[in-house]
């Protein structure tokens, strides 16, 4: 009775709480930072882990941060073979007059001139050029609405959540209508998203491109370099620290460069603000920052150097739980009709996470074991291989609210537990014995209760 009832309680859910603290120097409480913008957000970027974050999920104007979309669909499209970075495009009459437009940022396009796939992608990602992001619309999807049709349809696929976006390149409409007339969605709009949904699209495109940093790190480009359409292009993201390599060229960038910044888009429009998503590697760990509705070119900087000195100095990836690591209370699962009658388990991976840097935090590890492969005991069944998948290990922190942009983020909390050893299956002639023992071994305890009744 005594071994059913440890049998049965392994039934569906093992849970083992392990509060295990690690120490580090004190961090300033996030509620402290002053940042100066309409909405923020600061998170994570191996996980999409939220760390800071004020208003992300008001709906905003978003400009140029656009881009980031466009360049998406563009990234996809030449890895789908779609598009060819050195193929080329022939500019119309109205594209080349937008690239002369005075009041937008462009690189000059000239009427039937050609260019390449990658010099407008370029003049996209480092000049935010107007005209050129259009041409890489009209290249991707034939035309810019048919285009925009995909940017809803890839930011729904994306789960961005809160959106909408009505053209290719952030501007108003009514700026684009001057030279296209024929705009998506009413005369005056422009795109829109929460801080929180920029974030998740900046966190997905560089998951999924990460050769999107090699062009948004360039602080400056010649377009259609050896033409006679050449064009001295400068990145608009005056934090880059490429910028520091030509310092006397910038001197009055050199306040806003940032060690290990490397990206990603810029934006500003009368009814956006002044925005920034900037991202930043260190010592092997990067962080993705939104600053939306800020005053001025320079304000969106400042804001952004405030929220990655705080992931920076306040923050640090931690491995919480090692792979091969023995969870103490579940060093062993019962295994029925094996050779042995328990399993050694382990965690098959590590689980790291970047955590507060400076508080004794505490967490727990729990354990669940998979249903479908425990008997009507609630044990496993041999035989087991070294390696089997026999459940999971999921880290959950205490005292402390955990979110992550999507679900993705939270798996990377679980680990597979998995059999540290094999037990082959016990021959017929074990099983018959270990059955005629616990047959007897039953019989006996009923004999000793009973007896013991009498007395």
């Amino acid at each position: 009775m005594k071994k059913s009832f440890i049998q049965k309680s392994f039934v569906c859910l093992l849970t083992f709480l392990l509060l295990i603290g690690f120490i580090q120097k004190p961090a300033a409480a996030a509620e402290n930072i002053d940042i100066n913008a309409n909405a923020v957000i600061l998170i994570d970027a191996e996980t999409g882990k939220i760390l800071y974050e004020k208003n992300s999920e008001a709906v905003l104007g978003i400009a140029s941060m656009t881009k980031m979309m466009t360049e998406y669909l563009l990234l996809e499209a030449v890895k789908e073979g779609k598009v060819k970075w050195d193929q080329t495009f022939t500019v119309s009459p109205e594209l080349a007059k937008m690239s002369h437009d005075s009041n937008l940022s462009n690189v000059f396009l000239r009427v039937e001139g050609t260019y390449t796939v990658e010099d407008l992608y370029s003049a996209m990602a480092i000049e935010s050029a107007n005209a050129a992001t259009i041409a890489i619309a009209e290249i991707v999807a034939g035309t810019e609405a048919n285009f925009v049709k995909l940017m809803n349809e890839k930011a729904e696929e994306l789960g961005l959540g809160d959106f909408k976006f009505v053209n290719s390149t952030g501007l108003n409409n009514r700026d684009v209508a001057k030279h296209f007339p024929d705009v998506v969605g009413g005369a005056d709009e422009e795109n829109v998203m929460s801080a929180r949904a920029v974030a998740k699209l900046a966190y997905r495109i560089i998951k999924d491109f990460p050769e999107v940093l090699e062009t948004s790190s360039i602080p400056e480009k010649t377009f259609a370099k050896g033409t006679d359409d050449k064009f001295e292009m400068k990145n608009w993201n005056w934090m880059l620290e490429g910028y520091r390599a030509v310092a006397d060229k910038y001197p009055n960038f050199q306040q806003f460069t940032y060690e290990g910044l490397d990206g990603l888009k810029t934006g500003s429009t009368s009814f956006a603000g002044f925005c920034f998503t900037g991202t930043a590697s260190r010592d092997g760990v990067r962080y993705i920052t939104v600053v939306m509705g800020t005053k001025s070119t320079t304000d969106r900087f400042v804001e952004t150097k405030k929220l990655l000195d705080y992931a920076f100095n306040n923050f640090s990836k931690e491995e919480l739980v090692p792979a091969e690591y023995v969870i103490k209370g579940t060093e062993s699962v019962p295994v029925a009709k094996g050779k042995e009658d328990q399993v050694k388990v382990h965690t098959a991976d590590a689980i790291n996470s970047v955590v507060p840097a400076s508080e004794q935090e505490n967490f727990e590890t729990v354990v669940e074991l998979d249903k479908e492969k425990l008997n009507e005991d609630g044990t496993l069944t041999a035989p087991i291989k070294k390696g089997d998948k026999l459940g999971t290990v999921t880290v959950q922190f205490k005292d402390e609210e955990t979110v992550y942009l999507s679900s993705e983020g939270q798996k990377s909390m679980t680990v597979d537990l998995v059999a540290a050893e094999d037990v082959e299956k016990a021959n017929w002639f074990v099983l018959m014995m270990r059955g005629i023992g616990g047959f007897f071994g039953d019989l006996w305890s009923s004999v000793s209760s009973t007896v013991k009744g009498w007395f």
